[in-house]
């Protein structure tokens, strides 16, 4: 399948754009800060021992998951990270599995909360990956209601007078964005009032 040029000139303007802004950034302190915002997000949203979150590892640039990896952890939530497959869809493994052993690619409908990462968002909820398609694959499977918050840098949550980032129809919008500066409800959907099971 053809890359739409646009979006693929947009992609490398974002990266360009992150590493900038990484190469600014006080790591050990957004870990903290991260660590901290989603641990009040988690008990905001009353789920505690026995939750299940997706998360990541971050790679160099990416916000630290870390310390926020650890919190949940600590919080005795059950946090799945990905297994990224050869057609770029996601199965997952259990953090505290030293195997990394695959759960499947349905595991994600274990999760009350998915942590996910991006390059940018915009106002609307439109987020912008890597260009693998590999969220856009797993997060359907997801539970109906089931919130997606993503894990940015303060600077790529774009403002209303920024341009607005392209979505197709198979994109998934996200609920939330994490920064270290604290959680940010885009208003997509009322997931912060949605019970939890």
């Amino acid at each position: 399948m053809a890359r739409d040029p646009v979006k693929s000139a947009r992609r490398a303007a974002l990266r360009a754009h992150r590493r900038e802004v990484s190469a600014t950034r006080d790591r050990s302190a957004d870990d903290r800060a991260l660590a901290q915002h989603v641990t009040r997000l988690v008990d905001e949203l009353g789920l505690g021992p026995g939750a299940v979150v997706t998360s990541y590892a971050a790679v160099p640039g990416e916000p630290p998951t870390t310390a926020l990896n650890a919190g949940l952890a600590a919080h005795g939530i059950r946090v799945l990270l990905p297994i990224t497959l050869a057609d770029l869809d996601l199965d997952w493994h259990d953090a505290a599995d030293p195997d990394a052993s695959p759960l499947g690619k349905d595991a994600v409908h274990l999760a009350d909360l998915v942590l996910a990462p991006g390059l940018a968002v915009d106002p609307t909820g439109t987020r912008f990956g890597q260009g693998g398609g590999c969220y856009d694959k797993a997060l359907p499977r997801r539970r109906p209601g089931t919130p997606v918050v993503l894990v940015l840098h303060p600077e790529e949550l774009l403002g209303a007078d920024d341009e607005p980032l392209p979505r197709e129809p198979h994109d998934q919008p996200v609920d939330a964005v994490v920064t270290a500066d604290g959680v940010t409800d885009l208003g997509v959907s009322p997931w912060r009032r949605t019970p939890r099971a």
